[in-house]
């Protein structure tokens, strides 16, 4: 990246995740724990961190005591070197009020940008699967000269009205960018795709203090960066397209390349989930050139225990983290996070299970996320009769069952 230029980078965790619920029930979404053993926010950190962008600050705001511990435990950088990730809650600096809004919460965090006069500061969502080396897009941003660069991703056009969408011209500048525009434009070089804009940017340091700040004086602002900041940039004509599909990761397979998802719902969560278990995976943990990151508690490894008619502990095309015990029963397609117990003849297929999670003998669980220290009766059935789950338990669009932390379940009566 040079060491000429200096960049730091916003991370925006203050996300509620309502449409997660019972997952943010008590937790920001970012800490919303994924693929056993990490949370959403470590694939934003991760990519950050790999490309040697190391004094991050994280701006929460919701239910952030579970972000704050795991980010205080698991991302403590050298700093010998100056390297830092903090998290920065609301601080009230211009008064007694939350964040109102992303670019308000930039705003109010704009000591932390004085104190470290970057050049360029990138400013990323926290909640989003994804693998990206962010060199090649700050480098795209420096050489267009704009004030602000949009990460786009190539998606097809009937899909597009669920996101912002970026209009630009063939060189790149953007045009337009809309929120869930009814008739999307299409990408100049693809008439069946359009950008989606990807919650991934990259500004010039001084345009975006001065046009966050330009935006807490207007009170008919919504003060967000996606609603407010990016169409003022975009107006005055500041702002340029990277184009995500064109990103190398060290270490990708083809597979792989250009993945990102957005887990907005119960629904994306499970998919993304189920992405990490497939033989060949579309999303790849296991590419060690460009690692994600994570805290693992001191735990034993994985245990499978008894081999008879009847039962046998057994887990296939599943991903099974340390601590877990699969004591007699079986588990396929699964994601188990540590100190998961599966006990005699119990049956767990699709699902996604927390840490403590423990399935008792006999019990069968499928198409349901289990968050943690769940305990499931023995014999108890979930996730086969839509009409009884959905009296106990919160169904997504799809039918995939949720389950929150903790929650008590009664036997089967």
């Amino acid at each position: 990246m040079g060491h000429d230029i200096h960049v730091t980078a916003m991370v925006l965790a203050g996300g509620q995740g309502s449409r997660l619920q019972p997952l943010t029930a008590d937790r920001a979404k970012p800490a919303v724990p994924f693929g056993g053993t990490y949370r959403l926010i470590d694939f934003a950190l991760s990519n950050l961190v790999n490309a040697g962008v190391r004094k991050i600050v994280v701006l929460t705001q919701y239910k952030s005591h579970s972000l704050d511990r795991h980010i205080a435990l698991m991302w403590r950088l050298s700093p010998m070197l100056g390297d830092y990730v903090a998290t920065a809650p609301a601080q009230m600096r211009v008064g007694p009020r939350w964040f109102l809004g992303s670019a308000d919460a930039i705003y109010q965090n704009l000591n932390l940008v004085h104190d470290e006069r970057p050049d360029y500061i990138c400013v990323f969502g926290a909640d989003h699967i994804y693998r990206m080396d962010p060199r090649q897009m700050i480098q795209h941003h420096v050489a267009s000269g704009a004030g602000l660069t949009l990460a786009g991703i190539p998606i097809p056009l009937e899909q597009a009205p669920a996101f912002g969408v970026i209009e630009a011209d063939a060189s790149g500048s953007v045009r337009s960018f809309r929120e869930k525009p009814s008739r999307p434009a299409p990408m100049p070089s693809a008439a069946d795709m359009a950008y989606a804009s990807m919650g991934i940017y990259v500004f010039s340091a001084g345009i975006l203090v001065e046009a966050v700040t330009r935006d807490a004086d207007d009170p008919a602002s919504k003060h967000d960066l996606g609603g407010s900041i990016v169409p003022m940039l975009v107006e005055r004509g500041e702002a340029t397209v990277y184009d995500f599909a064109a990103n190398e990761v060290p270490g990708a397979t083809e597979r792989d390349r250009a993945y990102w998802r957005d887990v907005g719902d119960l629904d994306s969560y499970y998919d993304a989930s189920m992405d990490l278990i497939a033989v060949n995976p579309v999303f790849n943990l296991y590419n060690r050139d460009w690692p994600v990151y994570s805290w693992h508690p001191p735990l034993p490894p994985a245990k499978f225990v008894f081999d008879e008619e009847g039962r046998r502990g057994l887990a296939v095309d599943s991903l099974v983290s340390a601590g877990v015990i699969v004591s007699g029963g079986t588990v396929r397609r699964s994601v188990l996070s540590p100190d998961v117990v599966v006990r005699e003849g119990a049956l767990v297929e699709d699902c996604v299970l927390m840490d403590g999670v423990d399935v008792g003998r006999g019990a069968v669980v499928r198409r349901t996320i289990v968050d943690k220290n769940v305990i499931v009766p023995p014999g108890v059935h979930i996730g086969e009769d839509a009409g009884r789950d959905g009296g106990r338990f919160t169904l997504s669009g799809r039918g995939i069952v949720a389950i929150g932390k903790g929650q008590a379940i009664w036997p089967d009566e």
